[in-house]
């Protein structure tokens, strides 16, 4: 994690988990990112149907466009998920928690899954 930036858990508020309350970024600059379905770079959709193999596609094009302006997973301090079914996002929660860990870590923007 970069050194200007730092997560904010006040002791008043619940402990997270797998996620960060705030952040704090001083300096540097600042990317803003449309946000990214699974689309592959010929706009084709990957992994019709599979929710994991969605949210890989577009871990994987957050990181493009991260990369080519010199940053990382690292850096997104917020990061809102949309998924079109609770159920089969909980059933599916374990894998979708692999392959984040895969990409970011244990890195803990502040998230929010809608």
């Amino acid at each position: 994690m970069p050194k200007d930036m730092t997560p904010v858990n006040p002791p008043t508020l619940p402990k997270p988990a797998g996620y960060s309350h705030g952040w704090e970024v001083r300096g540097g600059k600042t990317l803003y990112l449309a946000g990214q379905v699974a689309f592959d770079k010929d706009g084709k959709v990957v992994g019709r149907g599979d929710l994991v193999a969605q949210f890989r596609q577009v871990c994987e094009n957050l990181k493009a466009l991260l990369l080519v302006r010199g940053g990382q997973l690292n850096d997104i301090v917020k990061l809102n998920i949309y998924v079109l079914s609770k159920a089969e996002y909980k059933a599916q929660s374990r894998e979708i928690g692999r392959v984040y860990r895969e990409y970011f870590g244990k890195h803990f923007p502040a998230m929010t899954l809608v």
